[in-house]
């Protein structure tokens, strides 16, 4: 499933050191402007316990997690909208993916230039949000000027609806206002997904702070909190500097005794990586053998047929059924056996909606 998140922000705020943590796709870090040229991409592997509760019961040859692409893009700067500086490939890159990780500079350090000299994260979002708002009106406005003709004879239905879409995002957006806090009527979201409007994508914001404030904020982040309160998304507080210490432990131990020292139960990496995962609306069925226990990954709300297209489309094509065990049933009895004998295994039919951590077998005929 060829799914994308992209690291924004602008420069120097931690994109890359970040990203460096996340993948095994080096990005060059350093203390100066447009250091990422290139997107770099990444393939993730998702933290899943149950993956690995579902190997130490089945004991198979093999274990596959599932993995979603992180992208980390250039930094963005005042005037990207009309070109200025790495702009416009910024601008594109972002188009591609399919959520945003927005990161926040929420740290004092002298060392470190910021491109605006003073931290201040609200001025650095206000900065990409209205980059990115100014993008989506130039399409929107240029769009308006094919369609109002059309929409203004009664003739078209389609244009008439088009035109209103429009007129109502225009208004929204010169409010200032991400398109994402906008409500669409089920007719309208149709039209909307049509423009790949930048300011619909879903956003996590990753409030990079240091070491001390990893627990519970600081003032920067207070701000972030204060500003966001209104918009549908989600903010993770992390300290970029310390998960890079961390990506350098090569022993489970000294790892578990630096996060102790954090208060931190589990790396801020791991965390972005599960909410990442969530905020492109992804959820994980498995498989279980003894060649391979594998997590598979579906949008939500996929039904059977689609899921099992997602192995083969062969098992779409031909799909008859779907044997599915729930997660806790097969940890709780030990086996698949157990799960059947003790009639847990359901049988379901293609209008079936997968459930997030469905173990699942298909049976198809082609």
């Amino acid at each position: 499933m060829s799914l994308k998140a992209g690291i924004v922000g602008l420069p120097n705020v931690g994109k890359s050191t970040l990203f460096n943590c996340l993948s095994n796709a080096k990005a060059q870090s350093a203390n100066f402007p447009f250091c990422t040229i290139e997107p770099n991409v990444g393939v993730i592997t998702v933290p899943d316990e149950r993956i690995n509760k579902l190997a130490e019961i089945v004991e198979p040859n093999k274990i596959q997690p599932t993995t979603i692409d992180i992208v980390d893009i250039a930094g963005l700067v005042k005037g990207a909208s009309k070109g200025e500086g790495l702009g416009n490939k910024f601008l594109g890159n972002i188009r591609e993916t399919d959520a945003i990780i927005h990161v926040l500079r929420c740290f004092d350090d002298d060392n470190i230039t910021h491109v605006d000299t003073t931290i201040d994260p609200v001025r650095d979002k206000e900065i990409i949000d209205y980059e990115l708002q100014l993008k989506d009106l130039e399409g929107i406005e240029s769009r308006i000027s094919k369609v109002e003709k059309k929409a203004k004879s009664n003739k078209d239905k389609d244009a008439i609806r088009e035109y209103n879409v429009l007129v109502k995002l225009k208004e929204h957006i010169e409010q200032g206002k991400s398109a994402r806090s906008l409500e669409f009527s089920k007719e309208e979201m149709e039209v909307v997904r049509l423009f790949q409007l930048l300011t619909m994508k879903p956003v996590l914001y990753a409030c990079n702070v240091d070491e001390a404030s990893v627990i519970s904020g600081n003032a920067y982040v207070d701000a972030v909190k204060e500003a966001t309160k209104d918009e549908e998304s989600e903010i993770l507080i992390i300290s970029a500097k310390a998960e890079s210490e961390i990506a350098e432990l090569d022993d489970a131990q000294e790892r578990e005794m630096f996060l102790e020292d954090l208060g931190l139960k589990q790396s801020g990496v791991t965390v972005l990586i599960q909410k990442t995962y969530s905020l492109l609306n992804l959820e994980t069925y498995f498989t279980a053998g003894k060649v391979e226990v594998r997590a598979w990954t579906y949008k939500k709300g996929t039904k059977a047929p689609q899921a099992a297209g997602i192995i083969h489309t062969d098992f779409e094509k031909g799909f008859i059924r779907a044997e599915v065990i729930k997660y806790k049933d097969y940890v709780e009895l030990g086996s698949e056996a157990a799960v059947k004998e003790a009639g847990k295994m359901a049988v379901e039919g293609k209008e079936y909606i997968v459930q997030d951590g469905d173990i699942m077998h298909f049976r198809f005929n082609v």
